[in-house]
Order: structure tokens, then C-alpha cells, then sequence
């Protein structure tokens, strides 16, 4: 066994300590050991090309220096798999935002992977959802939706309203 240091912030270390206790660890190391584990466990599973649908939600500093400029930069420079996104102000100085992606799963694996690593980010988790990528709507960027009517998801009293597509690039 080896030992590594590692920084993290007094906010972050009181929850690694807080769990440690709920769960009855010995100490820091083994919940961070258990921690470390589960997060390459949740790598491996999501690893694997293919074409998929995603959402990318992470919490960040909204104060950082240039971190805005670096997300916007890196979302742009992905453009053809960004969907849509949602932006909620959590509090005076966290913002939550929620990406809805398509396309590649290594390309959507490694977009959120560089969205999470931006310093100022402080949480984020990405969920994949393998598509088949020759049926209805897998067309990327090609306007289509995906093959069949809502008309059935519309809630009473509100088919005389159009229909809106989440698509908003």
C-alpha cells in the first residue's frame, strides 16, 4: 500500500469525515479508499463508445475566476452535441447546471470529464443512456424528433397547445 497526499478544501473534508462516521469507517483513509473505488467503478461502466443521449449536471462556483469563459469555450467547441441546457442559482455563490447531450459516448464521456475537472466546478456526474443508433431521430443535427406522437403524453386541457421539441441549439 502506498501513501499519496492529497488538498481538499475544509468543506470537503468535513463531509469525507461525516460519512466516514454515518458509515462506521476506522478513519478518513478507508472512506476515501471506498469512495475512490466506487468512482473507478462508475468510470469503467460508462466507458465504451457507441451513440448515446446524456445528462451532465455539475455545481460550480459561479465567482471563479474565468470559469465561465472556459465552459462556455468548452461547450462551444462540442456544439454538434449539445442539446439544451438548464442554469439554476442555488444560492449567493453556487450555480447548478444541467447539459443535455447527444452524440458519441467517448466524445460525451470525455466532455463532461473536462467540464467536471475545471477548477471552480465542484460537483458533477454524468449519466449515459446507450441509443440505437440507426432508428428513428438518431440523426444527428438532422431536425428529426424521435419517431412518434406525444399526443398521448399531453396533459387534460392542453392539446389545444403546440407542441414544443427540447431541442434548443
Amino acid at each position: 500500500m502506498q501513501r499519496i497526499t492529497i488538498t481538499l478544501d475544509d468543506d470537503l473534508l468535513a463531509e469525507i469525515d461525516r460519512l466516514a462516521a454515518d458509515r462506521g469507517y476506522s478513519g478518513r483513509s478507508e472512506a476515501v479508499r471506498d469512495l475512490v473505488r466506487s468512482g473507478l467503478k462508475e468510470a469503467r461502466s460508462s466507458a465504451g463508445g457507441g451513440p448515446c443521449v446524456a445528462a451532465l449536471v455539475y455545481v460550480y462556483d459561479h465567482a471563479a475566476r474565468e470559469l465561465a469563459k472556459r465552459l462556455t469555450r468548452t461547450f462551444h467547441h462540442h456544439h454538434h452535441v449539445s442539446l439544451a441546457s438548464l442554469h439554476v442559482h442555488l444560492d449567493e455563490s453556487s450555480c447548478m447546471e444541467i447539459s443535455v447531450l447527444r452524440g458519441d459516448a467517448d466524445e460525451i464521456r470525455g466532455l463532461a470529464d473536462q467540464v467536471i475537472a475545471e477548477r471552480g466546478v465542484r460537483h458533477g456526474q454524468v449519466v449515459t443512456v446507450g441509443v440505437d443508433g440507426d432508428g428513428p431521430g438518431a440523426g444527428e443535427g438532422d431536425g428529426s424528433h424521435h419517431g412518434h406522437s406525444h399526443d398521448h403524453d399531453e396533459p387534460a386541457g392542453d392539446q389545444d397547445r403546440p407542441a414544443t421539441d427540447a431541442r434548443t441549439r
